[in-house]
This record gives structure tokens, sequence and C-alpha cells, in this order.
């Protein structure tokens, strides 16, 4: 049974494409901070015949990280599908003169340096099978600096260009690398049917090869 590992599982985003890949037979390893709040949705999935797990892990210390992801590989099988996507501490979101290097730094490591462990984590068992997903849900300071959203805006941007150096060097090993940017509050984007079109938007990144960098709807229509 193929997995996936969801860092920064929440009852959001997280619970949906829980819910979209475990229809497709996927089983789920959830892991963010709040082990209470996860093991509600495992409970949940549980209940619509998913198999889930949850694993707490703090995506800014590479320890705790690699061990849920090597726990869950014990209990699941190897990790097929990886999708980045933990929700930014809203310090992050201070204006740009009240950036400091230690929140810079922290922003990073949330952003940047815990995506690197978790690939690493992760990529050989995809590259022995020849197949897998890294996929990053990012906002739209990923792709445009915005004065008064600094700590994204500095970190995103790094962590878009390791993504799209993964995908470029794995474009011939059967490793997907892709990225969603996600403009904006989802319940703001009315959305047909809300975050669940984003679920199948993330579904699609992982079945179908493309470029790199995939807009859930134009920046300028977006308020993030």
């Amino acid at each position: 049974m193929p997995v996936i590992a969801i860092i920064g599982a929440g009852p959001g985003l997280g619970a949906a494409v829980a819910r979209r890949f475990g229809r497709e037979g996927f089983s789920v390893a959830l892991i963010a901070r709040d082990l209470a709040k996860l093991d509600s949705i495992v409970a949940e999935l549980g209940s619509a015949g998913v198999t889930a797990k949850a694993y707490s892990a703090d995506v800014r210390v590479p320890a705790e990280l690699e061990d849920a992801l090597g726990r869950a590989a014990a209990d699941l099988g190897p990790v097929s599908v990886l999708q980045y996507s933990p929700l930014p501490s809203r310090d992050y979101l201070k204006p740009v003169l009240e950036l400091t290097p230690e929140l810079a730094t922290e922003a990073v490591q949330f952003s940047l340096l815990g995506l690197i462990s978790s690939v690493r984590a992760v990529l050989p068992a995809m590259r022995e099978s020849g197949d897998g997903s890294i996929i990053l849900i990012n906002g739209g300071t990923s792709v445009k600096a915005r004065a008064g959203f600094a700590g994204t805006s500095v970190a995103f941007p790094a962590e878009s260009a390791y993504g799209e150096m993964l995908h470029e060097a794995l474009a011939d090993e059967g490793v997907r690398v892709a990225q969603l940017v996600i403009p904006g509050a989802i319940p703001r984007l009315q959305l047909p049917n809300g975050i669940d079109d984003v679920a199948d938007r993330i579904w699609d990144l992982h079945t179908t090869p493309g470029d790199f960098r995939t807009m859930l709807i134009p920046l300028e229509e977006g308020r993030e």
C-alpha cells in the first residue's frame, strides 16, 4: 500500500489531502506538533476506512522530523509521497522593518531546512523504487515578496529554490517534485468545492508530470 506523509497536517488542508489520497488506497502519516489534534484526524479517517497514524514533530528540529518519518516508514511502509505544508507562525508575517536576524533564521529553519531534512529522510527509498512525489505547499510570497510578510517573503523563496533544483535533478529518476502556490486563505478563494478542490489539485500534481510550479489561482486574485 502506498504511503503519503503530510508534514504540517491539520484539520483543514492536511485532512482533506489525507481523505483524497486515502480514497486512492494510500496509507497516511500525519506529522505535526500537536499529537492530540492529529489523533482526532486519525480517528475520523479511520471511520472513513483510511489507514492513518499520527507522529509528533517540530519542523524546526531536524532530529524530530527524521524520527517521525522513520517511524512512519517502519509502521506503514516507505513514503511514496511527501507533502511539506507546515503553516507558518504569525511571527513570520511581521513587517520587514521588524524582521530580526533571529526571526529570519527561524523562518528559514521552518520553511527550507525542515524541508531538506524531510526530503533526505524519504528520498533514498523513492530513488530506489524509481517513483515518488515531493509536493511543496506555499503562499503567494514564494513568488512575490511583500513588505508586510517579511519572514515568509525571505523563507518561501529559499524553499522554492531548493524544490526547483530537486525538480531538475530528479526529473530522469521518476521522482516528481512540484510546488502548489496558494495566494491567500483557502476559504476566501471561493473555490466551487472549497478545500476539496485543493486536495484534488494536489492529487493531480502527484499523478501528472509537469512544471515545477502550479498556481492554484492567479497571484493577482489572491491576498497573500
